[in-house]
């Protein structure tokens, strides 16, 4: 006999507005259980883990859980209200702590390497996402509702947290843009699409396949409606036209056919992502030769040296504060190293898309946002209505004069991206990009970013992205070291060698085994640029 639910919801409703979020959504969660919570940006997925949470703001339906249950949560963005310490904050969830010299607040805070006395303001991003993490598993709860766990979370981290859920003993439901995260934990798929939540009882790896299956089905049987309806209507007009005993009941079918027609909601469409083309670079686009930087006594990077062509798409991974942004910033001009040199290739306009969402003014509208009080913005070159723009990247044209701090974290990072990628550009520089998008965006963008003829530098801690994206990854270890390996993640991973997993940091030994950057280009990059500075030459 299947457990009983340890939380249960009935019949669930919520509208936000004139929109329909959750619409009579059923579901259960038992003892154990390992559930990924999946759907588009907007479709109401941080709702759902509020109400399961026991926040009271559905208009109908009941919520039930097992007495004595214990249920933990985590959103996206943590409230650190009225906490002067992190201990202070990690404490408050348990209801018999006896305040932050409790052993089990001290425990999770060295397993997630924070330091307990200071100050929730002056944490950075990854730092804020560990402590808020380390007050959900602190009481070792028998539910935990998991937003975007790793927003902000390095590598490192990701992949100690990865540990951390496969040998959890409690139930969890995961929200994540993390495809690989979701597949590696999950056992079953909830799917929110259009209202209602169907359920998968398979891992997250089946999903793609079964959802399409269900589009496509439901396609078919929305056709064969029209069609009977079709039929119907032109039966009932020519019953009018000929004045003949009507028959009701026929007419009453018909009627409900259309009816049931228009409760029906289509698949939502997907996005258009397309980036601007400038003219093209040169062909060299990055020299950096021998680079170092310091910031006091830390190392950021040491004797560092790349050459970047267009069309390279480049990753930078390693753990947080190792200087993903410090290099990037160095490869781009903006940051002068202490040594070496670094060389911009010729015509260069780049375009960047900064994780903190710095362009967007949560007071402002979308439509404000990308044309101010301008009716058109410049897309690619040519003036399009805003609001034309909008739909493209899936705004219900509501959401155009909403203020942008109602919108999801995935609708804010689409609107990032569509007004980044409005103007015209040869390099693309994203900083953490995937952060809250749902999987079809995220493939979508992908490919936008396969298909760009510039070149493209990606800070990114998403794996699956890496590895269908990039063609060299530039892992830098925390120690000053910073190595090209060819390929993506898993590439990087197999070239690698073994690594202090507690530190994140290579061991000397294998830096020193591992292959430098390379000083010449091989021949077939050598022929390439060739050929291009010749056509260059010739065209100027």
């Amino acid at each position: 006999m299947a457990d009983p639910p340890l939380l249960a919801l009935t019949g669930i409703r919520f509208h936000l507005g004139d929109q329909t979020i959750l619409d009579g959504v059923d579901l259960g969660i038992a003892p154990g259980e390992r559930l990924s919570l999946v759907g588009r940006n907007g479709a109401g997925k941080s709702t759902l883990l509020r109400i399961l949470a026991g926040q009271p703001i559905f208009d109908g339906g009941t919520r039930f859980a097992q007495p004595g249950a214990t249920i933990a949560s985590l959103p996206q963005e943590p409230d650190f209200a009225g906490h002067e310490t992190v201990a202070d904050y990690v404490a408050s969830v348990l209801t018999d702590s006896l305040g932050p010299s409790d052993y089990r607040i001290a425990a999770i805070l060295e397993e997630m390497k924070l330091d307990g006395d200071r100050q929730p303001g002056e944490l950075s991003g990854g730092e804020a996402r560990r402590a808020a993490l380390a007050r959900v598993l602190v009481g070792e709860p028998d539910v935990m509702l998991l937003d975007e766990p790793t927003n902000h979370l390095d590598l490192p981290t990701i992949e100690w947290l990865e540990d951390k859920l496969a040998r959890w003993r409690g139930a969890y439901v995961l929200v994540s843009h993390d495809r690989r995260f979701l597949t590696t934990l999950s056992r079953a798929v909830l799917w929110l699409d259009r209202g209602i939540v169907r359920r998968l009882d398979k891992g997250y790896g089946e999903f793609e396949a079964w959802s399409t299956d269900i589009v496509e089905r439901e396609a078919t049987e929305r056709h064969k409606l029209d069609r009977l309806i079709e039929r119907e209507t032109e039966w009932a007009g020519k019953s009018i036209r000929a004045r003949r005993t009507r028959n009701e009941g026929r007419l009453r079918a018909l009627n409900a056919l259309r009816q049931q027609r228009r409760e029906q909601i289509g698949p939502v469409g997907r996005a258009t992502i397309e980036a601007g083309q400038a003219e093209a670079s040169g062909a060299l686009v990055v020299t950096a030769h021998n680079i170092s930087k310091r910031w006091g006594d830390k190392v950021i990077v040491e004797d560092f040296s790349t050459r970047i062509f267009r069309k390279n798409r480049i990753g930078l991974i390693g753990p947080n504060g190792a200087g993903k942004t410090t290099l990037l910033k160095m490869l781009m001009g903006e940051l002068v190293p202490d040594s070496g040199t670094v060389k911009l290739g010729t015509n260069l306009l780049p375009v960047v898309i900064d994780q903190r969402r710095i362009g967007l003014d949560p007071d402002k509208t979308p439509w404000e946002i990308l044309a101010d009080r301008n009716d058109h913005v410049l897309v690619r070159g040519h003036p399009t209505h805003v609001m034309t723009y909008l739909r493209e990247y899936l705004f219900r044209d509501e959401q155009a004069r909403q203020p942008v701090r109602t919108l999801s974290g995935g609708e804010r990072n689409r609107l990032l991206l569509a007004k980044a990628l409005a103007a015209p550009s040869n390099m693309i520089v994203l900083d953490e990009p995937t952060n809250d998008l749902d999987a079809d965006t995220l493939d979508l963008l992908q490919e936008a970013l396969a298909d760009y003829d510039g070149t493209v530098l990606l800070v990114s801690h998403d794996r699956d992205f890496l590895d269908r994206l990039v063609t060299s990854t530039i892992a830098l270890e925390g120690d000053g070291t910073a190595i090209e390996y060819a390929g993506g993640y898993s590439d990087y991973v197999s070239q690698r060698g073994p690594r202090l997993e507690a530190t994140g940091v290579m061991p000397s030994r294998v830096r020193q085994k591992a292959a430098a950057p390379r000083e010449d280009i091989d021949a077939a990059e050598s022929e390439w640029l060739d050929i291009e500075m010749l056509r260059e030459e010739l065209e100027s």
